[in-house]
């Protein structure tokens, strides 16, 4: 073949991960039977499966233009299956269908794809996968996606081949979005807010209330030392935007579910196959957005602590000892709120106690 096989096409859109992509790259060219990626939501894992993925099926190694590569890209080739958890975690039934699908033949490939999505939550299930991946059909290849390597997955992993994405910078997410388009002011905010998730920011930037968001946060010091009703008002301001936030990530599902309703109409299907439990993982990744938003504006608050310390010594003016602690310790309050938030159902009364710990400070 003269042109490089598989396509960088095929990984277009990926960020900061270049050393997986070559090690894909050079897998493609005699791939094992199954793969590890490793890496937080969002770093580019799910993309490289789908990449990696059309370059096994495609009949001549991933051309990036064929019919088997655009299906295997959009998720919807006959011969790529991607498994979702339908609850809270894998369950017994649904790796139990992992290992009927492997037993399958190819449609229309030479070979099949089975990807398989938060590995990391198979718990006390992994051993339903573990003898077919000791004895594993000829014809299927593996990829687990998994955030972390938890302790019931390490028996998984060493029949794996792992591909390691690593947590993405601050720099490296405006970066990105700086060469796709967006003004340099608007990327570092988002970059800043998207807890280095990369298909997180690309959704930001189109939302109008990103800076208005970060402004809300960092007004917080100055609306509780101006007034003492601001604690209610401030909490329900920023939960309601931490509501806004959401939306673009509510329509970007909306399209996504659209495009994938079309795709399998296109295969022949009445409708699209397992859209329950899409929706289900849609709601989740909702969830996480908005505590992520929270979390970020939490962030915003810590670090506008710290730059008011920092700006009162710049200009040759020496804070007092109350001040820097109160600011020391507003940053310590901050700090075990972040911590708290995913485990708290409460966001309301964990923030109102929060803002009136840190107006009790500035008093």
């Amino acid at each position: 073949m003269s042109e490089e096989r598989p396509s960088p096409a095929l990984f277009e859109g990926i960020v900061g991960q270049d050393d997986a992509v070559a090690a894909l790259k050079a897998a493609a060219v005699n791939p094992v039977h199954a793969y590890l990626f490793r890496g937080p939501e969002g770093n580019g894992g799910l993309a490289a499966a789908y990449g990696f993925a059309a370059s096994l099926l495609c009949p001549t190694g991933g051309c990036g233009v064929c019919a088997t590569c655009r299906g295997a890209l959009a998720g919807t080739d006959p011969d790529l299956h991607i498994v979702r958890r339908s609850g809270a975690s894998l369950s017994k039934d649904t790796m139990r269908q992992v290992v009927a699908l492997a037993q399958r033949r190819p449609l229309a490939a030479a070979r099949q794809v089975i990807v398989v999505l938060e590995m990391h939550l198979v718990l006390d299930r992994a051993p339903v996968l573990l003898k077919t991946l000791e004895e594993p059909p000829g014809q299927t290849v593996f990829i687990l996606l998994a955030d972390e390597l938890t302790p019931d997955l390490t028996t998984i992993a060493s029949r794996c081949a792992e591909v390691v994405f690593p947590p993405l910078t601050r720099d490296v997410v405006a970066r990105a979005l700086e060469a796709e388009g967006s003004p340099p002011d608007v990327a570092a905010v988002v970059a800043e807010s998207s807890g280095g998730n990369i298909e997180r920011a690309r959704v930001m930037v189109d939302d109008p209330d990103v800076a208005a968001r970060v402004a809300l946060w960092a007004s917080v010091p100055d609306e509780l030392a101006s007034s003492g009703s601001a604690v209610a008002t401030l909490t329900r301001q920023v939960l309601e935007s931490a509501d806004r936030a959401v939306e673009p990530l509510r329509i970007a599902h909306d399209r996504e579910i659209e495009t994938l309703t079309e795709a399998a109409k296109e295969m022949g299907e009445r409708g699209l196959p397992g859209r329950k439990e899409i929706v289900e993982q849609h709601q989740r990744e909702e969830r996480r957005f908005r505590t992520d938003a929270l979390r970020a504006g939490l962030g915003v608050l810590a670090r506008t602590y710290r730059t008011r310390v920092t700006r009162v010594a710049q200009r040759g003016i020496a804070p007092g000892d109350l001040d820097v602690r109160a600011a020391t310790d507003a940053v310590g309050l901050i700090t075990e709120v972040a911590q708290a938030l995913p485990r708290n159902p409460n966001e309301a009364l964990l923030l109102q106690s929060l803002f009136a710990r840190l107006a009790a400070l500035a008093a």
